[in-house]
């Protein structure tokens, strides 16, 4: 079950990172600027908030295949339709809209509810290896969607997409035939006497708002960044096909990075380990900050090894933390209210720096206020060591 949601999930995660290669072939093509080719993202990112309590509360009504095999077609069709797309309100609809509902049925808020009620005990090692997938797929689709538009052009690369997307629906789907009861000895007495939240029950606790806060910090702070790393690259004088490579490289580092903070949050705490994260972030950040020619093949090295390998990271700490405090089958439901603020925060992270982009002709603030939210969200995180009452 952890290995399909692992597939479904990386499979997802890397049609929706590939956004970020498109953009400039967007720019190139139909001249528009770099807010404008960021709209279609913030989009997604806000109604993958605003989705996020019907997709968590679609799982726990009807279960994971279903949501896993409606999430499929909708990504094939998004596709199929992005790639005879001439407009900006075309490219915003299918992909921030109709791709991004797809992907959410393939995400976390499905798979999460799943995997924390197979793991106790070793939660943060388990959702850890879950969320990885989402640094695996963004890894994958920078150099591998590069290539495609660079040997056949965005529409090819598209379709191609669509086509692969098309049959793997049925096979994800078919992973998930049932849902397995969890282990009577993972669980143990405590689980058998955690209480079961609800939704109205847990959103009058100051911890849930906390975890709010944490999820649109944390998102802002990533995406001022991730979007347009690769245009920022392209600006400063890298090829951009380099730029991919190196970048994606420094992504698949996330790999490993994701799982090993998860898991050690099992160990040191959910805050200790999410902290840890926040600070090689703002490293990698800093690296970024510092490049001013092209031939600082270093600093863009550390700076996508050291954002790379935080990419998501926080995640683990932050969803088994949620799973920590608000058990119960209603989980889906619970932490598909609390993503909101992860969608509005990275609709506000990816629009802003394209704006800030067209306003200064620089990315330096649009990273700067990166810095000032990961040191937000890692304040608000560490709020929550104290145990709720």
């Amino acid at each position: 079950m952890l290995a399909g949601a692992f597939l479904a999930f990386t499979v997802g995660a890397s049609l929706m990172h590939s956004y970020t290669v498109f953009l400039l072939a967007f720019v190139a093509d139909f001249g528009w600027t770099r807010a404008e080719s960021s709209l279609a993202y913030s989009v997604g990112q806000l109604v993958g908030g605003a989705s996020s309590p019907l997709i968590g509360g679609l799982v726990d009504r009807v279960g994971v295949r279903r949501c896993v095999l409606l999430g499929g077609c909708l990504l094939t069709l998004g596709l199929l339709g992005s790639a005879f797309a001439d407009s900006l309100w075309q490219v915003v609809f299918l992909y921030g809209v109709v791709m991004t509902v797809g992907a959410n049925c393939l995400g976390l808020l499905v798979f999460v509810p799943l995997v924390s009620r197979i793991f106790v005990r070793q939660r943060g090692m388990a959702v850890s290896v879950l969320q990885s997938a989402n640094a695996f797929g963004r890894a994958l689709s920078a150099p591998a969607s590069q290539m495609l538009i660079t040997g056949f052009g965005w529409r090819a690369a598209y379709l191609t997409e669509a086509a692969a997307m098309a049959v793997l629906v049925l096979p994800l789907a078919a992973i998930f035939r049932r849902s397995p009861e969890p282990p009577a000895s993972a669980g143990g007495t405590a689980a058998a006497a955690a209480r079961q939240w609800t939704l109205a029950e847990a959103i009058r606790t100051r911890a849930f708002w906390l975890l709010f806060l944490v999820y649109m910090c944390t998102s802002i702070g990533s995406f001022l960044v991730s979007l347009h790393q690769i245009a920022f690259a392209v600006d400063i004088g890298f090829d951009p096909l380099y730029a991919a490579g190196v970048l994606g490289m420094g992504s698949f580092l996330a790999f490993p990075g994701v799982i090993a903070t998860g898991t050690l949050s099992d160990y040191i705490g959910r805050e200790a380990s999410a902290l840890l994260a926040y600070g090689i972030s703002i490293l990698g950040v800093v690296c970024a900050l510092l490049i001013t020619s092209p031939d600082q093949h270093l600093l863009l090295w550390l700076h996508g090894c050291g954002f790379g390998l935080t990419w998501g990271a926080r995640g683990p700490a932050i969803t088994a933390k949620t799973a920590d405090l608000f058990p119960g089958p209603r989980l889906g439901t619970i932490l598909g209210v609390i993503t909101i603020g992860s969608g509005l925060g990275a609709a506000i992270g990816s629009w802003a720096a394209g704006f800030i982009f067209d306003l200064t002709n620089s990315y330096r603030i649009a990273f700067l206020l990166s810095i000032v939210a990961y040191v937000a969200g890692s304040v608000a995180f560490w709020a929550l060591r104290r145990p709720m009452r």
